[in-house]
């Protein structure tokens, strides 16, 4: 099955205006995913600033599928995170990450782990259309899988992900614990696979059978305030 949005983007406000913190965190892939955030701070926007190119693999997955050798050539980390999927690609300039977290007893806590992301995928609607991104669609069906999306996360669409024209645009994962959910989240303002196959091992797929990957025209900080302003209604 290939992936594709089964909803429009709706226009209403995405989220109930609430007070929500917002933050910056710098260091490595592997420094930023194990960061724990705190369960006394409410809801939190964390804007994640990866060091260097990285390529960060699910937690069901083996870090055997990257050659070591040809990422430490490369200067690309690699780095695992203890949520679920496929790699996902980072790095500085090209790759917006950020976390979104809620505590349980909140409004937007949904104990249906794929529920609880459709209103994630709400925000990211409604913050890349106030950029002028256009033909947004927010998929709230089951997981859609394709031969590589267990290998390349963005190669598959899962619940409250972000579509632009039929191409994936914003990828979602959620870890959470008992009193907390953080929703990791990204999208890409330029992206090239070829950079992630690179460090791969075989058996790997070429750039030609992967998937479109939409991108955002927009800076970083440009969507850092977009998703603040989506979040809070201002």
């Amino acid at each position: 099955m290939t992936p594709g949005p089964d909803e429009a983007a709706s226009p209403k406000a995405p989220v109930p205006p609430a007070s929500w913190r917002l933050t910056g965190c710098a260091g490595t892939a592997a420094e930023l995913h194990a960061f724990v955030p705190s369960t006394d701070n409410g809801r939190t926007m964390f804007v994640m600033n990866v060091a260097g190119s990285a390529v960060v693999f699910g937690s069901t997955q083996s870090l055997e599928l990257a050659d070591e050798s040809t990422a430490v050539a490369a200067g690309v980390e690699i780095a695992t995170r203890r949520s679920g999927g496929g790699s996902v690609w980072l790095a500085p300039e090209d790759s917006v990450w950020i976390d979104l977290v809620v505590s349980r007893g909140d409004p937007l806590w949904h104990d249906d782990v794929a529920r609880a992301m459709w209103w994630v995928g709400e925000v990211w609607s409604a913050a890349l259309g106030a950029l002028g991104v256009a033909d947004l669609s927010i998929h709230r069906g089951a997981l859609l899988t394709t031969a590589w999306s267990r290998l390349i996360c963005f190669d598959g669409l899962g619940p409250g992900e972000v579509c632009s024209a039929g191409a994936k645009l914003v990828g979602i994962s959620q870890r959470r614990t008992r009193d907390v959910a953080r929703f990791q989240c990204v999208a890409y303002r330029h992206y090239d696979p070829s950079a992630l196959l690179h460090v791969l091992r075989e058996p790997k797929p070429t750039v030609a059978v992967l998937r479109p990957v939409a991108t955002i025209d927009a800076p970083a900080s440009a969507v850092v305030e977009a998703m603040f302003a989506a979040l809070t209604g201002t």
